[in-house]
């Protein structure tokens, strides 16, 4: 008889960084918040992705006001990645995203035009295998993406309804998951009425599980940049109906090790005074998004420790305390 499937607990719990074990990698980091800061921490990750490349980006809802700034993507574009793609799929909730003609529309709107935006799933699906997973075998992806050499993810790090905490594992577990398949997949029961009614452990579980097919499918040909600013409790998909961001800007971390930079874009959060994170550390716990973190280690999916070096200060080795030592109060 087949035991039931048992989601992990402790999500609601944020591990410090001397109670952690492992292996460190490499997490590089800049305060630069601008499309300079972004070209240069480009530089100390870039260098891996050959072939034809696809931008992992959330492009927002319509007018969306947190989403990162398309003048620093263009500029990335323009310099360090001619001939690459803005990838994205469709939502799995009805709105300005639903299906490639509304999506396409926003897009417009948004200003995404200075490159090719390729809908995944406009034409269908493809199955990834899902290595070692408990929830999963196989994930369903926007068809498009096996059409990649390599991918840039490239995401916006914030607060989440569901997740907790939308960090480069969302961006690629539930962005490159098709709107209809996959995400059903992740979010929804087979059977269900409530089409949001997995939430929690099991929540995260499936989603880090649908990013491991992504990143496996990628090997050594996917790095991470996550940007901390602008970071509202909301995701994105909120758009203009995301609640006001109170969390201070930090700066850009990018990384080789998927676990390693959203871990560390956690614990620059945690870093801040009580006052200054108190609104995003309670979503994330509230949410059980650590989850997400401690699942990624499970999976093998990489490192919870690492060395964090800063690129203003010649790879000098900070840690996450130092590098929000000055942040200020956050002003739109």
């Amino acid at each position: 008889m087949n035991q039931p499937i048992v989601p992990g607990t402790d999500g609601d719990k944020y591990v410090p960084y001397e109670s952690r074990n492992g292996q460190e990698s490499v997490v590089y980091f800049t305060n630069d918040l601008s499309s300079r800061g972004l070209l240069r921490i480009w530089d100390r990750v870039g260098m891996r992705l050959t072939g034809k490349v696809g931008i992992k980006l959330h492009t927002g809802e319509k007018d969306g006001p947190n989403i990162i700034p398309r003048p620093w993507v263009r500029q990335l574009v323009e310099e360090r990645l001619p001939g690459a793609a803005i990838v994205e799929t469709n939502t799995y909730y009805e709105g300005d995203r639903y299906t490639t003609p509304q999506h396409r529309q926003t897009l417009a709107v948004n200003g995404w035009t200075f490159c090719p935006v390729d809908i995944l799933d406009e034409d269908g699906i493809a199955m990834l295998p899902v290595h070692g997973g408990k929830w999963f075998t196989e994930m369903a992806v926007g068809r498009h993406l096996l059409n990649y050499d390599s991918l840039l993810v490239l995401t916006h790090f914030k607060g989440h309804t569901k997740g907790g905490f939308g960090g480069s594992g969302k961006n690629i577990g539930i962005g490159c998951a098709d709107g209809r398949v996959g995400k059903a997949m992740i979010h929804t029961t087979p059977g269900s009425d409530d089409m949001w009614d997995i939430s929690n452990e099991e929540f995260m579980e499936r989603m880090i599980e649908s990013a491991k097919a992504v990143a496996d499918h990628f090997g050594q040909r996917i790095v991470y940049i996550n940007v901390l600013r602008n970071m509202s409790v909301s995701c994105d998909c909120e758009g203009c109906a995301a609640e006001p961001v109170v969390t201070p800007n930090v700066g850009i971390v990018a990384s080789t090790d998927l676990l390693a930079v959203d871990q560390a874009s956690v614990d620059l959060v945690y870093a801040m005074q009580a006052h200054q994170h108190a609104d995003l550390v309670e979503r994330m716990e509230s949410r059980h998004g650590l989850r997400q973190l401690s699942y990624m280690k499970e999976l093998g999916m990489g490192h919870d420790r690492y060395r964090l070096l800063d690129i203003d200060r010649a790879d000098a080795r900070i840690w996450p305390g130092d590098a929000v030592r000055d942040v200020v109060p956050f002003q739109a």
